[in-house]
C-alpha cells in the first residue's frame, strides 16, 4: 500500500501538476504582492492588460476566443495580461515555427498538385480540394483506394498484416502509445522487421504517453533498432507551447500503404479492456498514389527535430510498388497544425456542410464548437438537408460533456438530429455527405482539435458510388439505431442550465 502511495506521489504527471500549481500560486502572490506595495507595477500590468487587447482584438481567429481573454482582463486587469502572455497565445515558439516550417518548404516538391488530376473533379468538391491544395500544402490524388474500419477490432488484423508485409520501411505517429495487447502485438512485429533492416520510425507524443510510458522510452526502443522521437517533450515549466500538442495518428508501410483516424495504440480502443463502456473508433487504410501526403507529413516533424533526416524521393508509392494503383476514388490526406492562422480542418469541416444537398452524418467525442460551425450546422438543417450528430452516451471527461450538451437545444432548434452513443464512448472523427464526400481523421469538434493541436484527416470524393464512402454511411445508420436521440427541450433544472452556461462561456479555453 505505501509503495502504491509513492508511485502515485512520484508519478511524472502528479508531479508536473504539481510544479506547475507551485509556478502559478508563486507568480500570482509575487505579482500581486509587488502591485499591492508598488502602484508603478501594479499600472504596468494594467497597462499591459490593456495592450493585449487591443493586440487580441486586431489579430485574425476565433471571436470566441478572442472574447474570453479580453474578458479575463477586463476581469483582472493586473494579472489577466500575464495569464494571456503565459497560456493564451495560440502561436507556437519561434524554434518550433522555423524548424517544421522550414521542413514544410523543402517537402512541397513531392505535394504539388498535378493539374490533370484535378481536372477530373466535378462541383463543389473540387473547390474544397483546391482550398485544402492550395492553403493545407497537401494535393488530391486519384490511382488511390481507400478501406473503411468501423471498430478497432475489424482495423487491427488488417493493420497488423500490413505491417508484415513491410520490406523497406514504417513510419508510425500517434498521439497515444500505451503498454498492453495492442501495443506488444504491434512492437513485436516492429522489433522483428527492424532485425530485418527495414526502417522503422516512431513519433509519439510527449504529452498524450505521459502516463503510459516511461521517460526513457526512447532508448528502450533504441535497443530494439526502432528509432523513435518523443514529440514537444512536456517540462513542468509554464509555458504557451506545452499546449500544441501532435493529436495525429499515421502509419505509412513502404510508401504505398498507409492508416488513420481516432485509432490509438492502446487497449481500449481495440476494446481488449474498457474503458466507458464500448469504445466506438473509427480508420481508414488509404493505398496508392495519395500515400504520398502521408510520408510528406511525417517527414515534417521527424525532419525538424531529428538528425537522421528521412529522404522523401526514396520513399514514393512507386519506388517500391512500380506497378500502377488503382482506384477511382480522390483522396486527399491533409494535415492542420497551429502554426498558421489557417483553421484548415474547420474550413473543410465548414465547406462539407456547406455543399450538403441530402444530407450530413457527424461522428465526434466532443462538440464544443463557435458560432461560425454552429449557423453551417443549423442553416444546413434549416434548408432541408438531414444533419446528424453522434456524441458519446459515456463521457470521458465530465465537464467536457457537460459543454458538449450545452450545444444541443440550439441545434436541435433548427432541426439538427442529435444522438448519443447508448453502449459507450465513441471517439470517431468521421463526416459523410450525400454519398460522394467524406473525412475520416483525428480532428474533433472543439477548439483543442481545430486551433492548437497538430491534426490530419483524409478527404474522399467518389464520381461514382464507392465503397469505402457508402461504408461510413452504413456504419453511420447502424449507430444510429444503438443511440438514444436526444429530444427538444430535455429538462434540465436552472442550475444546471447556468452551470452548463458558464462552462460553453469558458468552452475555449478547454
Amino acid at each position: 500500500m505505501f509503495k502504491k502511495v509513492l508511485s502515485v506521489m512520484f508519478n511524472r504527471i502528479v508531479l508536473t501538476i504539481f510544479l506547475i500549481l507551485i509556478q502559478i500560486v508563486l507568480l500570482t502572490f509575487i505579482t500581486l504582492k509587488f502591485a499591492s506595495y508598488h502602484s508603478f507595477v501594479s499600472g504596468i500590468m494594467i497597462v499591459i492588460s490593456v495592450v493585449l487587447s487591443l493586440v487580441i482584438i486586431r489579430r485574425d481567429g476565433c471571436s470566441s476566443y478572442k472574447l474570453i481573454w479580453i474578458f479575463i482582463m477586463c476581469l483582472f486587469p493586473i494579472l489577466g495580461g500575464m495569464a494571456y502572455i503565459l497560456f493564451g497565445d495560440k502561436r507556437p515558439a519561434r524554434r518550433m515555427n522555423n524548424r517544421i516550417s522550414m521542413q514544410i518548404a523543402a517537402g512541397s516538391i513531392y505535394t504539388r498538385q498535378d493539374a490533370t488530376v484535378f481536372s477530373r473533379l466535378e462541383g463543389r468538391s473540387a473547390g474544397t480540394a483546391k482550398y485544402i491544395s492550395e492553403y493545407g500544402g497537401f494535393p488530391i490524388w486519384q490511382n488511390s483506394s481507400a478501406q473503411y474500419f468501423k471498430c478497432g477490432e475489424e482495423f487491427f488484423p488488417v493493420f497488423i498484416d500490413e505491417l508484415e508485409k513491410a520490406e523497406h520501411f514504417i513510419f508510425m505517429e500517434y498521439f497515444i502509445i500505451a503498454k498492453g495487447y495492442m501495443w506488444d502485438t504491434v512492437l513485436g512485429v516492429l522489433e522483428r522487421k527492424a532485425a530485418k533492416g527495414v526502417d522503422v520510425r516512431i513519433i509519439y507524443d510527449d504529452m498524450g504517453c505521459m502516463a503510459q510510458l516511461p521517460r526513457d522510452y526512447i532508448n528502450k526502443l533504441a535497443e530494439k533498432n526502432i528509432k523513435a522521437m518523443s514529440f514537444n517533450r512536456f517540462i513542468p515549466v509554464i509555458s504557451v507551447i506545452m499546449n500544441h500538442r501532435d493529436h495525429r495518428k499515421i502509419t505509412v508501410i513502404d510508401g504505398h500503404t498507409a492508416f488513420t483516424g481516432g485509432i490509438n495504440l492502446s487497449d481500449e480502443y481495440i476494446n481488449k479492456i474498457e474503458r466507458f463502456g464500448y469504445w466506438k473508433d473509427t480508420a481508414v487504410m488509404i493505398q496508392g498514389d495519395a500515400v504520398i501526403n502521408f510520408t510528406v507529413m511525417f517527414s515534417h516533424l521527424w525532419n525538424a527535430f531529428s538528425e537522421d533526416k528521412i529522404n522523401c524521393g526514396e520513399c514514393m508509392p512507386h519506388s517500391r510498388h512500380p506497378d500502377p494503383f488503382e482506384g477511382d476514388l480522390f483522396v486527399q490526406p491533409f494535415s492542420d497544425s497551429p502554426l498558421d492562422n489557417e483553421q484548415v480542418s474547420e474550413n473543410v469541416y465548414l465547406d462539407i456542410i456547406s455543399q450538403a444537398e441530402k444530407y450530413v452524418y457527424i461522428f465526434t467525442p466532443y462538440l464544443i464548437i463557435d458560432d461560425q460551425m454552429r449557423v453551417a450546422l443549423s442553416l444546413a438543417a434549416k434548408r432541408g438537408v438531414d444533419v446528424r450528430i453522434v456524441t458519446p452516451g459515456i463521457p470521458d471527461k465530465k465537464a467536457v460533456f457537460r459543454v458538449t450538451r450545452s450545444y444541443y437545444q440550439t441545434l436541435i432548434a433548427a432541426g439538427v438530429k442529435i444522438y448519443e452513443y447508448t453502449p459507450g464512448f465513441i471517439h470517431a472523427k468521421s463526416y459523410v455527405c450525400d454519398d460522394h464526400i467524406a473525412v475520416v481523421g483525428s480532428i474533433n469538434m472543439d477548439f483543442r482539435s481545430l486551433y492548437l493541436h497538430f491534426e490530419c484527416g483524409t478527404f474522399m470524393v467518389a464520381r461514382e458510388l464507392d465503397e469505402a464512402i457508402l461504408s461510413i454511411k452504413k456504419d453511420c445508420l447502424e449507430v444510429f439505431e444503438q443511440s438514444r436521440p436526444i429530444m427538444p427541450r430535455e429538462s434540465r433544472n436552472f442550475s444546471h442550465s447556468l452551470y452548463d452556461a458558464l462552462l460553453r462561456v469558458f468552452s475555449p479555453l478547454i
